[in-house]
């Protein structure tokens, strides 16, 4: 008799450990509201509560102070925010990219949307260059012929915006041509130049093209946030001007 019982138990078990395909017969979905009913669960915010007072505390972080509030409206092709964040980045990674390479970087470029904020005048603490740049991009240097060098002045006069340039450059602009030297000599079409950009700039974004497939490119590991964070750190007071890099007669 036991005998029999173990034996239909052995049969069922085989059975309920067969395997059958699985199929998809229905889907249902359910939209589920968030406002100001749904309570926050207790526990969940004993936890998140210390990290979160320790990011606050790090990003009210007082790094600078700002004599002048610095926008991106002082000028037709130049603004004070983008020159400050041109100039900074080549002061603060040339060091770096001739130490790494044993050559010069010429001069920067950036994108006027990638200036995300103005500096408030004041003090000036880490999220404000979280507001500045609030995506990972990286910098690199970018080696451009004579040829893709025109074709970033081309479309910068055409594309009519305040996109940061270093004051490496100096730019005239008059009657649909142009006069360009770059860092006080007169640009060689011959030549290569060492451009320092964004890594979202060389890879095409923005339409800036000219970039795409350069002569070099070395990169640095180096975000764009933290050389600001950086130069911010080292700078008791932050300074910029609208100079002569640009002129449009």
């Amino acid at each position: 008799m036991k005998k029999i019982f173990y034996a239909i138990c052995l049969i069922f078990m085989v059975i309920s450990c067969k395997k059958t395909d699985a199929k998809l017969t229905k889907i249902i979905a359910k939209t589920i509201e968030i406002d100001s009913t749904i309570q926050p669960s207790v526990a969940l915010k004993t936890v998140i509560s210390p990290y979160k007072e320790k990011l606050a505390a790090k990003m009210q972080k007082v790094l600078s102070y700002s004599s002048e509030e610095l926008n991106k409206k002082d000028s037709v092709r130049q603004s004070l925010v983008g020159n400050l964040m041109a100039d900074l980045s080549i002061e603060m990674v040339s060091p770096l990219f001739n130490k790494k390479t044993n050559e010069t970087i010429d001069f920067v470029m950036f994108n006027y949307g990638g200036i995300r904020a103005i500096i408030p005048k004041g003090e000036v603490a880490v999220e404000r260059a979280f507001k500045i740049m609030p995506f990972e991009n990286e910098l690199v240097v970018v080696e451009l012929t004579g040829e893709k060098i025109k074709e970033l002045i081309s479309y910068f006069i055409n594309n009519k915006k305040a996109h940061p340039l270093s004051k490496n450059v100096q730019l005239t602009i008059a009657s649909g041509n142009y006069d360009l030297k770059i860092n006080n000599v007169p640009f060689d079409s011959k030549k290569t130049y060492r451009v320092l950009t964004s890594d979202y700039l060389q890879s095409g974004g923005d339409r800036m093209t000219f970039f795409k497939d350069p002569v070099k490119l070395t990169k640095l590991n180096y975000k764009f946030r933290d050389v600001i964070i950086d130069y911010f750190k080292e700078v008791d007071t932050l300074k910029s001007t609208i100079d002569n890099r640009i002129i449009v007669k």
